[in-house]
């Protein structure tokens, strides 16, 4: 099996020319959203926001009896999947797929039957051997029950295949690859899910209708998303959507982190978690809203924009900022991207419309020193100075206490980093 995985490194979609930026937002889906939309956007497909949660505590008893002491414990990229499916933020799934809609969504990125978009399939996999369809098992979390779930479907899936169709890529060298391959079970079984409880965690995470009954229901939501620690030219980059011509105005930019695993080398979702919430009290903008999302990283890249756009816009967000080189990843051995830098701007393009949600692509920003962020076409256009700090650098003078500009980095968010190395 392993010998799948170790072949050349393949590189996915070919890498594109970049569009100018207003010939981008000509095309960014359907333009009257913000005339009309807010947190009453309507769920991916158009029903009722999926709610899983069994909210009495006797039916939650006698569904766990009923598993007859069949219980399996999840992971923490596993416990995310629960959270997202009992919830609604993977509206309209009611639970892991089985391998119909698997296989549906790899070839096609569609759930068969209402022929939905979905970006990347969400499995469950298990090494065990004893839990078949007709089985009812408890899904367990450090020991705690978050769900009971209906067996329907147990396979053994193609590895090699799910890799291809999902990253582009079969090498070990992609990180996706490497959760696929090294960290999943043999077996993937699929059925609905009863929610009983959350997952704990040291950060809170909002629910898609709690997130929509307090997002500003008659203005435009546009949600931003990140996997690091917030620098200036991210903020620059969120702040200034706001402006954007397809956003309206009054509206609201949601941050929504992704707080769940991602890659090996990422700052472990805690620590992001504490950088987040110290630059939300210094900022302190009512303009700017945050909440957390448990989502564990895939690294797909335009596959994976499809699934951020599909979620963001479950928890009730108008437009989505697609950042250069969204949820890409670089091969472990030889540092080449596997997809274009504007891959994932190209796959949203083409389907906004369809999902109902607008696109915002982030603009190329560059530090000057004479007038602070502005475009990097702007900067060479009147021959600005460009500023650099590498993020080598960068993490060099994080570990050694020397001075990081605040042009780079806020103060906060530094010494929040900091603190976290400290044993």
């Amino acid at each position: 099996f392993m010998s799948k995985f170790v072949g050349a490194v393949t590189t996915g979609a070919t890498h594109a020319i970049r569009k100018p930026l207003a010939a981008f937002h000509a095309h960014s889906g359907v333009r009257n959203l913000s005339q009309n939309l807010g947190s009453r956007t309507p769920v991916h497909g158009g029903g009722a926001l999926v709610d899983r949660m069994v909210s009495c505590e006797k039916e939650r008893a006698a569904q766990v009896q009923s598993c007859r002491g069949l219980s399996l414990e999840l992971s923490e990229r596993q416990a995310c999947d629960v959270e997202l499916i009992t919830t609604g933020a993977f509206s309209p799934i009611e639970g892991f797929m089985s391998q119909q809609e698997w296989l549906s969504v790899l070839k096609d990125m569609r759930i068969p039957g209402s022929n939905l978009l979905f970006g990347l399939p969400v499995v469950l996999d298990t090494f065990r051997t004893d839990i078949e369809p007709g089985a009812r098992v408890a899904l367990t979390h450090k020991g705690r029950v978050l769900a009971v779930m209906d067996v329907q479907s147990r396979w053994h899936p193609d590895k090699a295949f799910e890799c291809q169709a999902s990253y582009g890529a079969t090498s070990l060298e992609h990180p996706g690859v490497r959760l696929i391959a090294t960290e999943r079970g043999p077996t993937y079984i699929g059925g609905p899910l009863h929610g009983h409880a959350l997952p704990t965690r040291v950060y809170p995470s909002t629910t898609p209708a709690q997130l929509r009954a307090r997002l500003p229901a008659d203005k435009d939501v546009v949600a931003f998303q990140c996997r690091n620690p917030i620098h200036r030219a991210h903020y620059e980059l969120f702040i200034r959507a706001l402006d954007a011509p397809n956003v309206g105005p009054g509206a609201v930019v949601l941050v929504h982190p992704t707080c769940g695993p991602t890659q090996e080398d990422d700052i472990d979702g805690v620590t992001r978690f504490r950088t987040y919430e110290v630059l939300k009290a210094e900022l302190d903008n009512p303009r700017v809203q945050w909440a957390y999302l448990p989502y564990s990283m895939h690294m797909a890249g335009p596959r994976e924009a499809i699934q951020h756009m599909i979620m963001r816009k479950n928890f009730g967000c108008t437009h989505f900022i697609i950042g250069r080189d969204m949820a890409g990843c670089k091969s472990s051995l030889t540092g080449k991207d596997y997809y274009g830098p504007y891959d994932a701007q190209d796959m949203a393009r083409k389907h906004c419309e369809e999902l109902g949600i607008q696109i915002v692509p982030s603009l190329d920003l560059v530090s000057t020193a004479e007038e602070g962020y502005v475009t990097a076409d702007e900067a060479t256009a009147r021959g600005l100075t460009i500023r650099k700090l590498s993020g080598t650098d960068f993490r060099r003078r994080l570990r050694a206490g020397e001075e990081i500009p605040e042009w780079f980095a806020f103060k906060s968010v530094v010494a929040a980093l900091r603190a976290a190395e400290k044993p």
